[in-house]
């Protein structure tokens, strides 16, 4: 892969710190030639919050599923945040077009538990991480979903797998069967389950250190991370929070709260698939 180093001790330490089933650490450079699928080396990571017990049968179940051999992923408790650590990696209104929300405790660990997910591909060496939230199923079509996708891992890849169909459109890259991988006009939201090379995930990375919006509509800012996602369609996923407990990350909000972010969202997301359609 290519040599694009990044030191993992300048990430945080909540991000750095994962838990799971112990891989050993790769000792030599993996994954010279990304043309060859059957050198891949590609773990799974499942972002888990420790608190949420009742999910932990779903993690199994998936772990029990995904086509890699995979580890859990300790999510940041937004409830266990500090103001010094929230004030070390968020800055609101950092990038443009400016994100007209702040952003909730519960986003923020959302934040920083992808960037340990990512740090994990980084420190353990490996070609991509396979990375889901916990609170995801996989139907039968997810392995034909998958195997396209490694189709396409090359340095820099980043490949979503979308729970929400007919939302993304663009240039198809590749067909297998009926899966289709396209290039988004504009990148959909959720960060329920992606492909991400560890080049990805370097750039990842450094673009983030500091951020001001959460983490997947950071991640349509191509423009800023260096990252263009493909995205996997359908991607054999399906989001099932509702039948788990709820969000772990939603807060409730008040009436004006919701009413501003009915006039302030299709505004922002206006500017977000401008600033997208003129990288076309």
């Amino acid at each position: 892969m290519q040599t694009n180093e990044f030191d993992p001790s300048s990430a945080t330490p909540l991000e750095r710190a994962h838990a799971g089933f112990g891989f050993d650490r790769v000792s030599a450079p993996v994954g010279a030639n990304l043309n060859e699928p059957s050198q891949l080396v590609i773990r799974g990571f499942i972002v888990h919050l420790d608190r949420a017990r009742d999910r932990m049968p779903q993690v199994e179940r998936l772990m029990a599923k995904l086509p890699v051999s995979s580890e859990i992923v300790e999510a940041v408790d937004g409830r266990c945040l500090t103001e010094a650590e929230i004030d070390r990696v968020y800055r609101r209104k950092l990038h443009k077009p400016s994100y007209p929300f702040a952003m909730s405790q519960g986003e923020i660990a959302c934040f920083l538990s992808h960037r340990k997910a990512w740090a994990a591909i980084v420190e353990q060496n490996i070609d991509a991480g396979l990375i889901f939230e916990d609170d995801v199923e996989i139907d039968d079509s997810f392995h034909a979903a998958f195997a396209a996708a490694k189709a396409c891992l090359k340095p820099g890849a980043f490949i979503r797998f979308p729970f929400r169909m007919g939302k993304e459109h663009g240039t198809r890259v590749l067909t297998q069967g009926e899966i289709n991988v396209i290039q988004p006009t504009r990148i959909g939201l959720g960060m329920v389950a992606q492909l991400v090379s560890r080049d990805a995930a370097i750039r990842l990375l450094q673009a983030t250190a500091f951020f001001d919006r959460p983490v997947d509509t950071t991640v349509q800012m191509s423009w800023l991370t260096h990252v263009s996602p493909l995205a996997v369609l359908p991607g054999g996923v399906h989001e099932i929070s509702s039948q788990l407990g709820g969000s772990t990350i939603k807060s409730r909000k008040t009436l004006m709260e919701r009413l501003s972010r009915e006039v302030l969202r299709p505004l922002y997301r206006a500017r977000i698939a401008l600033r997208s359609h003129r990288l076309i």
